[in-house]
């Protein structure tokens, strides 16, 4: 079972990027961060490890972002964005 059907906590927010096109794919992912306030989640699922965005992530916000893995099986990778005060 994928770590994204499961019912979700307030202030985490679900983003499921398999129903993005890959073309927009990383300017939702930063805009929906964006949009975040401290103490927040976004929980990002996605098909694959995204190892290239978790670096622009962390160049782009530095200290304003803690990643965390909550599943990483193949095909079933979901992982915890959470914005920084």
């Amino acid at each position: 079972m994928h770590a994204c059907d499961q019912p979700t906590p307030l202030a985490l927010y679900p983003f499921d990027a398999r129903g993005v096109a890959k073309r927009f794919r990383h300017a939702a992912i930063f805009g929906a961060f964006d949009a975040l306030f401290p103490g927040e989640t976004m929980r990002f699922c996605n098909d694959h490890d995204p190892l290239p965005l978790l670096d622009q992530l962390l160049t782009r916000y530095g200290d304003g972002i803690s990643i965390a893995y909550v599943q990483r099986e193949p095909g079933a990778i979901v992982i915890d964005f959470t914005k920084q005060g």
